[in-house]
């Protein structure tokens, strides 16, 4: 799926890696890019056009698909992390609250934008997963719970949106310099070098793309004896 020309629509587009997807959008061609943020005051990139997006809203998902019907590459982005495990007092209550946006949301933009993307001939949707997909330590344990669904979810979008010829498209990766990772002492890659490697991949026709190096270390981890996810810290 190529940007030239495209009509895209990128959730959380108001800073971090949303805010990267939205320039090089633009820098690839894209005929017009939507710019979803709870707050579209929030959205300052020139060429751009905001709307009013909470994904975790209902009402606010079906009007963005009624405002936006001519939408051919959606990218789910928006996403939220608290740190902890699941045995921590509140790990439930913080387990609903990251669902509902990194689940739930790339669901309910999936359902709502599905059609629209059939009408213009597929389209594609990228979704912005994590190597805590696959791995899953106690810093994120709840948070890399909730991108597990998020991942299996991409995976059975794959499968039901292949008669529409929609391109799905994985975007794993690790820790990136972002307000989402501040605090948190581990390398990071940029936005930009991750970006530019999931739309090469979008692009290139990929369904998975792997956008930094120790993702792609754990990807091959993941066939190992004892499995990388099996391994302590």
């Amino acid at each position: 799926m190529k940007l030239d020309n495209a009509i895209v629509l990128i959730t959380g587009a108001n800073r971090g890696i949303g805010l990267e997807f939205a320039k090089q959008a633009l820098a690839r061609g894209a005929r017009k890019v939507y710019a979803g943020a709870r707050n579209p005051a929030s959205v300052t990139l020139p060429g751009v056009e905001a709307i009013q997006l909470d994904v975790t809203e209902p009402d606010q998902v079906a009007a963005a698909a009624k405002r936006c019907g001519d939408v051919t590459i959606l990218i789910n982005n928006a996403g939220i992390a608290n740190v902890g495990g699941f045995l921590p007092e509140g790990s439930v209550e913080s387990a609903r609250l990251q669902m509902e946006t990194n689940f739930f949301g790339p669901l309910r933009l999936s359902q709502a934008f599905a059609p629209v993307l059939a009408a213009h001939g597929g389209g594609a949707i990228l979704n912005v997963l994590s190597i805590a997909s696959w791995i899953n330590r106690p810093l994120l344990g709840v948070y890399g719970a909730t991108k597990s669904a998020a991942w299996a979810l991409t995976n059975g979008l794959r499968h039901e949106l292949r008669a529409q010829h929609t391109q799905v498209v994985g975007m794993h990766v690790g820790f990136v310099d972002t307000d989402l990772t501040r605090g948190i002492d581990m390398p990071k890659s940029t936005p930009a070098e991750v970006v530019t490697r999931a739309l090469d991949a979008l692009e290139a026709g990929a369904e998975e793309v792997l956008a930094d190096e120790v993702t792609r270390q754990v990807k091959r981890g993941l066939s190992a004896e004892p499995g990388v996810y099996l391994v302590a810290p």
